[in-house]
């Protein structure tokens, strides 16, 4: 007979080890009971299940396959899981399905069930946040792309429950200006494609506008500068500065840009932080948050923003001066251009200003100034305030140690889930399975960010006491014990005293 214990082969310094005894994973059976029927086959057990999907995480595994082989050879691994040695491991199949079935807010809430100890023990501060995103590539290939239809459900040359089978996605949507640049660009590389030794010899344009991935219908067409172009999510990330430990993450779609979520962003984060009793008050971004209207969101809910301005972008007109008061410019010539309109152009609000036809057809500055033009319009974005000040903040010796921050913050982190946290690669489809799944990466992320601290000890203490309270304690002493000096020793015995 063998005595064998798998707790004690396992060390007490081990990573699974600690994160069994730093997190209480037992409020998982309340929170998909109600999931669970209570006839038929015993299903996965939930713990079991929220154990192991991030260890895969840990291990940098990304498919399911070959996270339980490993697992049944490590000690730490099944002492985590609290399964015994010779018990057997569930295969693949029960570890997918429910990262399925189960909702997303089970996984939102094991998030901030991970969150609090480090909240509790001083690893956030709530202060100021970094955020940012990254492409992630989805579970589709960039080859099975289809061209979308021009019909689609509503559409009279359908049936009724053939037009309720066609997806949405698989409809064109965009406007015709759109597509007739598209087709335009697909023109020009078929011109070049029948050319030998060509660069666009066997090119293909693929675009979100025309093309949809039947496998995933969520992945979008992306295409990072020095990648090849592919099917990705968009990972959104908010990290505390104070230790970089993730207090929020998101899954976006790949098509969008990065300045269109953090309206969605504000909302999750805010939320967490305030059931914390943690206020938002920096929010630290790179260039491609730059936008007038988050601007103003950020400074409608008392949060300043440190986002640098992006290029385009003029503080001041040459050649024009301002005058709030009457909102309105003065050109070089001494002409007023008052307010007249709002107009939309890109996405966001202009300000039209703009003189009258008599004051610029006789003006001697009108050919370098509006060649051409009847008349000189002056285009300002609506969020110039807003503009203004981002612009001055980021000018400042602040503002860019600050964007130094968020450099030394945001870009490790990221560096870290992709490459040693199995984010590389989505292995399932939809953006729902895509959100659960960076909600299990920020999982596995933040307790190893618990397990490396280390509370700091204070190592000695030094007090200067005044000359003539050490002259009295000296006298108090025996004579034959009185030192010339205080020693280190009479020094301990005083403070103590």
């Amino acid at each position: 007979m063998v005595r064998f214990r798998l707790s004690e082969r396992v060390p007490r310094h081990n990573l699974y080890r600690r994160l069994a005894e730093r997190v209480d994973w037992t409020f998982l059976y309340e929170e998909p009971r109600g999931l669970y029927s209570h006839t038929g086959q015993p299903s996965l057990d939930p713990v079991v299940f929220f154990k192991l999907v991030p260890v895969g995480r840990l291990e940098n595994l990304v498919s399911d396959r070959r996270l339980v082989e490993p697992c049944a050879l490590r000690l730490d691994i099944l002492s985590f899981l609290g399964c015994e040695v010779e018990e057997a491991l569930p295969w693949h199949s029960p570890v997918s399905r429910p990262r399925q079935l189960l909702p997303a807010a089970v996984f939102e809430r094991l998030f901030d069930h991970v969150f609090a100890p480090c909240v509790a023990r001083g690893l956030v501060a709530g202060e100021r946040q970094a955020v940012d995103s990254a492409p992630v590539k989805a579970n589709a290939s960039l080859e099975t792309v289809l061209e979308k239809g021009a019909t689609g459900p509503g559409s009279p040359l359908l049936a009724p429950d053939e037009a309720a089978a066609v997806p949405a996605v698989s409809v064109v949507t965009a406007p015709a200006h759109q597509l007739r640049n598209l087709a335009a660009h697909q023109a020009r590389l078929a011109a070049h494609s029948g050319v030998p030794g060509s660069p666009h010899e066997k090119a293909r344009l693929l675009s979100n506008k025309t093309h949809y991935s039947p496998t995933d219908p969520d992945a979008r067409i992306s295409l990072k500068p020095g990648k090849a172009r592919a099917l990705n999510y968009r990972c959104g990330l908010a990290l505390d500065t104070a230790n970089g430990v993730i207090s929020h993450v998101q899954a976006d779609f790949a098509d969008r840009r990065d300045r269109r979520h953090p309206p969605r962003l504000l909302t999750g984060l805010q939320r967490r932080l305030r059931v914390h009793a943690l206020r938002l008050r920096h929010l630290l971004a790179d260039a491609g948050y730059a936008n007038g209207a988050n601007y103003a969101l950020l400074e409608a809910r008392h949060i300043t923003a440190w986002t640098p301005v992006f290029g385009p972008y003029k503080a001041a007109m040459a050649g024009f001066a301002h005058d709030a008061p009457t909102e309105a410019h003065t050109c070089a010539a001494g002409k007023v251009l008052p307010f007249r309109k709002y107009a939309a152009a890109a996405g966001t609000w202009l300000k039209i200003y703009w003189a009258t036809r008599r004051d610029c057809q006789p003006c001697p500055l009108k050919p370098t100034c509006v060649p051409g033009a009847t008349r000189n319009q002056l285009p300002r974005t609506l969020y110039a305030a807003p503009y203004r000040r981002a612009w001055q903040r980021q000018q400042s010796r602040r503002g860019q140690r600050l964007r130094r921050v968020r450099q030394r913050t945001v870009e490790p982190v990221f560096g870290n889930l992709l490459h040693h946290y199995g984010l590389r690669r989505m292995n399932v489809r939809g953006q729902a399975g895509a959100h659960k799944t960076m909600l299990l990466t920020a999982v596995a992320h933040n307790p190893n960010k618990l397990l490396q601290d280390r509370p700091q000890r204070q190592l000695s203490l030094a007090v200067a006491l005044p000359g003539p309270l050490l002259a009295a304690n000296r006298r108090s002493w025996p004579r034959h014990r009185r030192p010339e000096a205080p020693t280190r020793a009479i020094q301990k015995r005083l403070l103590r005293k």
